[in-house]
């Protein structure tokens, strides 16, 4: 499938030294990636697409917590 492949591919890109430009850019693309995979699921109910999508929505956080800085 291409878009599992897709996202196991956005997975191993390196989160080291970006712009906040490429931290939203990634923040954007997990999202649209989690909610491509969640309409795959619906149908498919495979387990591991759900890994897929919790491992893709740890990378997310981390990003966004990343983007809005500490309070």
């Amino acid at each position: 499938m291409d878009l599992i492949d897709r996202a196991l591919k956005f997975e191993q890109t390196k989160m080291r030294s970006l712009s906040t430009s490429d931290r939203v850019k990634l923040s954007r693309e997990a999202k649209a990636l989690i909610l491509d995979l969640n309409k795959v699921y619906k149908e498919e109910k495979d387990e591991n697409i759900m890994d897929i999508m919790k491992r893709l929505t740890v990378i997310k956080r981390k990003v966004e917590k990343r983007l809005k800085g500490r309070p």
